[in-house]
C-alpha cells in the first residue's frame, strides 16, 4: 500500500470511502501514478472523506506521461494484479484471479462507510455482483464512465453491467452521464468534472480575445485508435487542406495505432502540419487548448469525454461524435456539433462554415467559456455531498435505500 503526497483535510465526521475500479497504476519512483484525470477527482472527493482506500491494478512498466501521483495524503492504493486481454487464455486468466480479488474486495469492504465502484470494467462488474451480497457498507455508489444508452453492438459484460446497475440490484445509487428516458429513482445525471476552479479561471482570462484565425488549429486528445477516431482527425485535417482552408492538427496521446496514422498524415500529404506530440502531463495541455479553435473527437463510444470541457474552458468548441451524452450536453451549453462517427465530411463542412461566419464561432466558444463553470471539481464534490446527504436520509428512514428524483439537470442543477 503506497500512500500520496500530504495535504490539509478539512475536519468532518469521520466517513472511509473505499473506490473499487480497473483503474491502471504503475510505479514511477517511491510514488504510485495513477490515470491523470481519475486521480484528480479522487484527490478531491478526498477532501469529503477521512480516508479513501483505492483497489485497482497495479501494472509493470514505465508509468505514462499523463499519470499522476494521489497528492491527497489521506488517499491509500490497494494493487490487485492485472489480468485478462485479448485470447482465450488471458481471458482465462481474469477468472482464475477472481478467488484473490473477491478476498480483498471483501475484506475492505468490512471497514468503509462508503463504496464506490467505477464502470464498466472487469473488476466492477465483480464487485457490483458481491454488493448484492455484503451487508456493508449500506451506502454504495456506482459511477457509470461509459455510454449509459449505447446505439450499437458492444462488449456482453458492459451490457451486462448496466443491466444489473439499471436494475439496482447492487442495492445503491448510480450516476451517469446524461439524462435518459426511463431513468430510475436510483439512477443520477452527473457531469464529469475535469477543472479546479483556479484552472477554469486561469482558462478563462487566456480566451478572453481568443478569434478564429488563420491558420485554423484542430486538437484531438486521446488514445490513439481507430475507435477513438484518431486517423479519422488526420482525415478532416486532409479534406481541409484539399479544400483550400489552412489548417493544422495537434495530437495529443498515444497507442499502438499510432504509426498507422503518422502514414496517414504522409499518405494525405498532411504530416508536415500534423504533430504527434504522445501523451503529456495534463499540466501541459493548457497550452493547446488555449492555441486550438475546434477539439475534434470522432469517437464510436463515449459517456462524456473530459477533453470536450477542458478545449470549452478555453474557448475551443467541440466537434465530436452523436454517441453518449454528447449531443445533449453540447445541445444545454450552446456550444459545438455534433456527427455520426464516421462523417468525416460533416464535420470538414462544419469548420468551413464557421470560418465563413467566424461571429458564430464566437458565439458558441463564449458559450463554451460558460458553461465550463459547471464541470469543476468543487462543483461535483459539492452534488455528491448533496446525494450522500440524500442517501443518508432515506438510509435513515428504510432499511432498502431508493433515492427521491433530483430536480433539474445534470448535478442538480436547475436549468
Amino acid at each position: 500500500m503506497v500512500r500520496g503526497l500530504s495535504v490539509s483535510v478539512p475536519q468532518q465526521v469521520p466517513m472511509r470511502l473505499l473506490i473499487i475500479s480497473n483503474m491502471p497504476h504503475h510505479r514511477r519512483d517511491a510514488q504510485i501514478a495513477g490515470w491523470g484525470p481519475t486521480v484528480h477527482e479522487i484527490d478531491y472527493l478526498a477532501r469529503r472523506f477521512t480516508n479513501i482506500r483505492h483497489v485497482g491494478c497495479l501494472h509493470d512498466g514505465p508509468a505514462p506521461a499523463n499519470a499522476l501521483p494521489y497528492s491527497a495524503a489521506n488517499v491509500t492504493f490497494v494493487p490487485l494484479t492485472p489480468k485478462g486481454g485479448k485470447g482465450i487464455w488471458n481471458k482465462l486468466g481474469i477468472l482464475v484471479s477472481y478467488p484473490s480479488y473477491i478476498r480483498t474486495i471483501f475484506r475492505e469492504l468490512r471497514s468503509a462507510d462508503v463504496v464506490q465502484v467505477r464502470c464498466p470494467g472487469n473488476i466492477g462488474l465483480l464487485a457490483i455482483m458481491l454488493l448484492a451480497f455484503a451487508r456493508k457498507p449500506r451506502r454504495r455508489w456506482a459511477k457509470y464512465a461509459g455510454n449509459w444508452r449505447p446505439n450499437r453492438p458492444e462488449a456482453w459484460s458492459y451490457t451486462f453491467q448496466r443491466w444489473w446497475l439499471d436494475c439496482g440490484l447492487h442495492r445503491g445509487f448510480v450516476t451517469v452521464n446524461g439524462r435518459w428516458p426511463g431513468q430510475p429513482n436510483h439512477v443520477h445525471s452527473f457531469l464529469n468534472p475535469c477543472l479546479t476552479e483556479g484552472e477554469l479561471r486561469a482558462a478563462t482570462e487566456v480566451c478572453r480575445i481568443k478569434s478564429l484565425s488563420q491558420p485554423v488549429r484542430l486538437l484531438f486528445v486521446g488514445l490513439l485508435g481507430e475507435n477513438k477516431g484518431g486517423g479519422r482527425a488526420v482525415e478532416i485535417l486532409g479534406r481541409l487542406r484539399q479544400k483550400g482552408v489552412p489548417a493544422e492538427l495537434d495530437i495529443i496521446g498515444d497507442g499502438p495505432e499510432r504509426p498507422a496514422f503518422e502514414a496517414r498524415a504522409v499518405s494525405l500529404g498532411v504530416n508536415l502540419v500534423t504533430r504527434f506530440h504522445g501523451w503529456l502531463p495534463r499540466s501541459a495541455l493548457g497550452e493547446f487548448y488555449a492555441a486550438s479553435h475546434f477539439v475534434l473527437l470522432p469517437s464510436c463510444s463515449e459517456g462524456w469525454p473530459k477533453v470536450l470541457s477542458e478545449g470549452m474552458a478555453y474557448g475551443a468548441v467541440p466537434l465530436a461524435s452523436n454517441v453518449g451524452s454528447i449531443p445533449q450536453t453540447l445541445a444545454d451549453c450552446g456550444c459545438g456539433k455534433t456527427f455520426a462517427p464516421l462523417d468525416t465530411e460533416g464535420i470538414c463542412q462544419a469548420i468551413r462554415e464557421y470560418t465563413r461566419f467566424p461571429d458564430c464561432w464566437k458565439t458558441e466558444s463564449a458559450n463554451g467559456v460558460k458553461a465550463a463553470e459547471l464541470f469543476t471539481y468543487e462543483r461535483y464534490v459539492a452534488a455528491i455531498e448533496r446525494l450522500l446527504d440524500t442517501d443518508a436520509r432515506s438510509l435513515g428512514s428504510r432499511h432498502n435505500s431508493r433515492l427521491a428524483p433530483q430536480a433539474g439537470g445534470p448535478d442538480g442543477i436547475q436549468r
